[in-house]
């Protein structure tokens, strides 16, 4: 496990994307101070302005705290075409904010462009992550554009960047269960398009609930997985969400991503096949 590095986010400290959900506000030179003395090696940027945007003061915060910046979240409405322009211009300012630091920090260890969808924006998919049924998902024609924006995006962080993006699968968007994850990848081209796999997203919006499923998930797509979300889910919480029909944002608030280790994921076989796999970063 020497390869291993082991980061955390600005979300564990309360800073979440989606509008009403954060928690008590906490500065990000406190997080940053709390996050290294716990033992964290990495952190990713959190939402744009929460940590500084100028490269060099971004480094100078993390390099004094012994901190690698690992990458940032970019969600964009995928679905749509209108929107792959936008959204290639919010990632390449990201990814040139990554870039910038780690050329700084004289790294070879490239950060990510985490790639998303829009979650929690369209109602049916919101209203039903974690259950999702197949009619809810995209047609033909729409998994086309999608594919084609997550992988033109890819392409262009690739090329202004250098760096490197992952897709992250997530529940209340359109790439949530197990065959939609499939799909995304069957139509991208791997040597653009990583997987971040979420052990905790994928438990749910499998619909299994049980410690099964993530096992199952990583190995089925193994070898498209560059980066690693340790995220527990709790069976009992996504049980509660199906029966009396919860949307996303009521299944979080109740706790369906709980702390490590008290809900249903199996994190020490995890752990182990990914070892197995001879996994590094």
């Amino acid at each position: 496990m020497t390869n291993w590095r082991v980061g955390n986010a600005p979300c564990s400290w309360g800073s979440l994307e989606f509008e009403g959900m954060a928690g008590k506000a906490i500065g990000s030179s406190q997080m940053l101070d709390e996050l290294a003395d716990t033992g964290y090696t990495g952190t990713e940027l959190g939402d744009w302005g929460y940590l500084p945007t100028d490269p060099t003061a971004l480094h100078a915060q993390l390099n004094r705290r012994g901190l690698t910046l690992l990458g940032a979240f970019v969600p964009v409405a995928l679905k749509h075409a209108t929107a792959h322009a936008d959204g290639e211009a919010s990632a390449l300012r990201v990814a040139q904010l990554l870039a910038a630091v780690q050329r700084l920090a004289q790294s070879d260890t490239a950060p990510f462009l985490v790639l998303a969808d829009a979650n929690g924006t369209e109602p049916v998919r919101t209203q039903n992550a974690g259950r999702v049924r197949p009619e809810m998902g995209l047609s033909d024609t729409e998994w086309r554009v999608f594919a084609r924006g997550a992988e033109g995006i890819a392409r262009a962080v690739k090329d202004r960047t250098g760096l490197p993006t992952v897709f992250h699968h997530h529940c209340a968007g359109y790439v949530e269960t197990p065959d939609e994850i499939g799909q995304l990848l069957s139509r991208t081209d791997p040597d653009l398009l990583g997987l971040v796999f979420d052990t905790g997203h994928y438990t749910y919006g499998s619909g299994q609930y049980d410690a099964q499923s993530a096992l199952a998930g990583f190995e089925r797509f193994a070898d498209r997985t560059w980066y690693v979300h340790c995220k527990d889910c709790s069976g009992a919480v996504a049980q509660q969400a199906r029966s009396e029909n919860w949307d996303y944002f009521a299944a979080v608030r109740h706790g369906v991503f709980c702390e490590l280790g008290q809900g249903v994921v199996d994190f020490p076989n995890i752990l182990r096949r990914l070892e197995a796999r001879a996994y590094a970063g």
